[in-house]
């Protein structure tokens, strides 16, 4: 007889969210394309100074609620997913929009349908008639780890996006979800950037209006994220699952920057002295943060220690933001920003540049992409469900 399933619900604060966290160590052993996040970022970390996003200290849960399932057999641990309110972005969309994240299953029909229920449920408790996933805890464009993974499953992960098993797309359609929207993941070979035509576009812009650039200032950080924040909150705005960044967050960012940030790759633009435009490219963090075998080095410590260490070695970046604030578009800012991107890849030797999470009817930005080169090799799909 096979063993009965069980569902644990985990508010925060719960010690067997540790169990949540863990179970995907276990379903992505042996996948070579599989790079978790690091526990501290879920749990929090004393020793790495983070307050996890798991836990009550973090900033996300004065503006939302959330809940945790995990489903057992037995003592095995065969599924997790989390519910959760945004209370901040209903109150922006004026919609009554709940989500399901942190979504991972062995490939049972039975699991997934007990822990979607469970999600909806508590949702629909809560005044949700729809909800959208599967992302962190939400999918508001600006958080981690969005979509389900449907094609590219051959290539590891960059900084912040999802690998999964091929079979999630299914589970999900079986119960009776479907597309809400995609997003694309463009790879650009730096060798392959029509770098001429680039910069020949860029000079004519700039011969037509006086077009000034930057570098990232490292010694003004919050200074520089505070603008990175005012330039995305008004790029973004139209953009499908906006949502503004906050101080907050803002905060979270700078953190991220100071870590692991090339200022040579993040640039603003001005015109006529005004802030028009900013791109910014990471060196990817995923390239040297892989699992390896053994539980001793795959510890928060070690695999801080290696990013630490090989971070100079890291030879594929992610372009993660790119907004020009409304006025300023059709000038040629694109042009200018990306050949210097493309002059300093070049100069460091970076071989690879991901554009990514790209929508898929942004079409300038995917037009952007192909003719800097670039192909399409990853497809990430949000999911939407009615609870009515």
């Amino acid at each position: 007889m096979a063993t009965r399933l069980t569902l644990d619900t985990l508010p925060l604060g719960d010690r067997r969210l540790r169990r949540f966290v863990e179970f995907p160590w276990k379903l992505y052993r042996g996948d070579p394309c599989w790079v978790p996040p690091l526990r501290g970022e879920l749990l929090g970390s004393r020793v790495l100074g983070i307050r996890g996003l798991l836990t009550s200290a973090h900033p996300y849960h004065r503006q939302a609620e959330v809940v945790h399932f995990l489903a057992r057999r037995g003592r095995s641990v065969v599924g997790r997913v989390s519910a959760a309110v945004n209370h901040r972005y209903d109150a922006h969309h004026g919609t009554g929009t709940g989500f399901f994240g942190f979504f991972e299953t062995v490939n049972d029909n039975h699991v997934t349908v007990a822990l979607l229920d469970a999600a909806g449920e508590w949702l629909f408790r809560r005044g949700c008639t729809e909800m959208l996933g599967s992302g962190g805890y939400s999918t508001a464009t600006h958080e981690p780890h969005q979509g389900i993974l449907i094609d590219g499953f051959d290539t590891p992960p960059t900084v912040e996006l999802t690998h999964n098993p091929p079979y999630y797309g299914k589970l999900l359609e079986d119960y009776g979800l479907h597309k809400a929207k995609d997003y694309y993941a463009y790879m650009i070979p730096v060798e392959q950037v029509p770098g001429d035509r680039t910069a020949r576009v860029a000079q004519r812009a700039r011969r037509k209006r006086t077009i000034e650039t930057r570098p990232l200032s490292m010694s003004r950080l919050g200074e520089e994220v505070a603008q990175i924040v005012e330039v995305y909150n008004e790029a973004w705005k139209d953009n499908w699952g906006f949502l503004p960044l906050v101080d907050a967050e803002a905060d979270a960012i700078a953190a991220s920057l100071r870590l692991i940030a090339d200022p040579t790759l993040l640039h603003f633009a001005y015109v006529d002295g005004e802030l028009a435009a900013v791109l910014g490219a990471l060196p990817d963090p995923y390239a040297v943060m892989r699992p390896w075998r053994g539980s001793l080095w795959n510890t928060d410590l070690i695999r801080g220690l290696r990013l630490l260490s090989m971070r100079r070695r890291i030879r594929k970046v992610r372009l993660m933001f790119f907004g020009i604030r409304p006025g300023y578009r059709r000038m040629g800012i694109d042009a200018v920003l990306y050949s210097e991107l493309y002059a300093n890849l070049q100069a460091h030797g970076y071989r690879y540049c991901e554009a990514s999470m790209l929508l898929e009817d942004n079409a300038l930005i995917l037009l952007a992409s192909r003719l800097m080169g670039g192909e399409r090799y990853k497809t990430w799909r949000i999911f939407r469900g009615s609870l009515a």
